[in-house]
């Protein structure tokens, strides 16, 4: 037998006994739901929105009362506030110096825990 006499096998397509079956609904991603702003979407980013503004009253509250704390503080102990340290009192410097670094420690974090918040909120987002 020559080469050409061979035949190469014939080609079968075989396909699912389901093809004919229903298609299933189109599944809607989170994200999709969200920018559709759809009754779901709104309770994740209702849910986010939450999320970030615990943090963020707590921390307004810390700093306010942190803040409006020390001229109740200054008020109730003058000798504290007037005590001399080098050129200055306490209570400047304790106003011009110390409520500056306080401050920026407070807004990072701020900033880290927003971040971790909106961290999770995609994981969760990628898991639907």
């Amino acid at each position: 037998m020559n080469d050409r006499s061979v035949r190469p096998p014939q080609r079968v397509r075989v396909t699912s006994p389901r093809m004919v079956a229903r298609p299933r609904p189109a599944e809607r991603s989170a994200t999709r739901e969200i920018d559709e702003q759809t009754d779901v979407g709104e309770v994740y980013m209702t849910a986010l929105l939450r999320s970030q503004l615990r943090p963020g009253l707590a921390l307004l509250a810390v700093v306010l009362f942190g803040l409006g704390g020390l001229p109740v503080l200054f008020l109730l102990l003058p000798e504290v506030a007037a005590y001399p340290v080098g050129p200055v009192t306490v209570a400047w410097l304790i106003l011009g110096v110390a409520v500056f670094p306080a401050l920026f420690a407070a807004a990072w974090w701020h900033v880290r825990t927003a971040e971790r918040v909106e961290r999770d909120f995609t994981e969760i987002l990628r898991r639907r």
